[in-house]
């Protein structure tokens, strides 16, 4: 740790009513210009660094015949100082307590997503909770990218969904049940078959801007052009009502050791968590 600890800097954020009602009731929405120039080219000299130096979490999840490379890796923040500086004293933490409408915000983890130019993978309606060792309500991510990202590769929302059921989690390579047992959930709904019956959500990106979204939003993307890089950088908060909800199986990503540290429905009050709003 730093000397003088995490969430001392960050910088205030004021969002307007609108912003935080689009949040609560869609479960996504958009934030322009969040980012100054010094931050995004912090941001991709940190996400350069982590694609050099993976993390022993780091997967490809795209296929060997995909003609570009789908790359994720998990939780490499506080060795990256690019990525401590936005989770921290960005103004993120202020945005996310505004979201979650919560006193609060804590990281929960960080999240690298890299497709480079032609990669055809695309990332499957899901919804991320699930796949946690979290349950609450107070909860946001951000999707960062530092790189233009067009219509036709940003992610996609289905409004509202944050506020319905869960959805049984799958691979997305072979759409295997490795988390909750099969039958446990309902299987997710033919989003691209019947388009007019899910309202979406989505917008073109700038460096700078990024997405807000709940943890239970169906979400999706498509895969990227011959031209083009999408390097992405997710932020992941928890608020006041997150507990630690331990499961059976693997979760994505892991934290080894936890589940001995903290009970069942216990605050995530841990080192890996840290509290970045309020500013202390």
């Amino acid at each position: 740790m730093r000397a003088g600890g995490w969430g001392e800097m960050a910088r205030t954020h004021a969002l307007d009513a609108a912003t935080v009602e689009a949040y609560t009731a869609d479960g996504a929405v958009v934030l322009r210009g969040v980012f100054n120039a010094s931050e995004l080219a912090q941001l991709e000299r940190g996400i350069e660094h982590n694609l050099a130096h993976l993390s022993p979490l780091a997967l490809v999840a795209s296929e060997t015949d995909d003609p570009g490379r789908f790359v994720e890796d998990f939780c490499t923040w506080q060795d990256n100082p690019a990525y401590q500086h936005i989770l921290c004293d960005s103004a993120l933490p202020h945005i996310a307590a505004q979201l979650m409408q919560s006193r609060g915000a804590r990281i929960y983890h960080d999240h690298l997503l890299v497709k480079e130019p032609g990669t055809r993978q695309p990332t499957p309606w899901h919804q991320d909770q699930p796949y946690y060792n979290v349950s609450g309500r107070q909860n946001v991510s951000f999707w960062i990218p530092v790189d233009p990202v067009p219509m036709a590769s940003t992610l996609r929302f289905v409004a509202g969904s944050h506020a319905g059921i869960w959805y049984m989690p799958r691979t997305f390579r072979d759409q295997q049940a490795k988390w909750f047992p099969e039958g446990a959930l309902a299987e997710l709904p033919a989003i691209e078959a019947e388009p007019e019956r899910f309202g979406q959500l989505a917008w073109a990106l700038e460096p700078g801007d990024c997405v807000a979204f709940h943890m239970l939003s169906l979400h999706a993307s498509s895969g990227v052009g011959p031209g083009q890089r999408r390097r992405v950088f997710s932020a992941r908060y928890l608020g006041d009502d997150a507990r630690h909800a331990p499961r059976p199986w693997r979760t994505s990503p892991q934290f080894p050791g936890l589940a001995g540290r903290l009970p069942e429905g216990a605050t995530l009050d841990d080192p890996l968590f840290p509290s970045v709003w309020p500013v202390r």
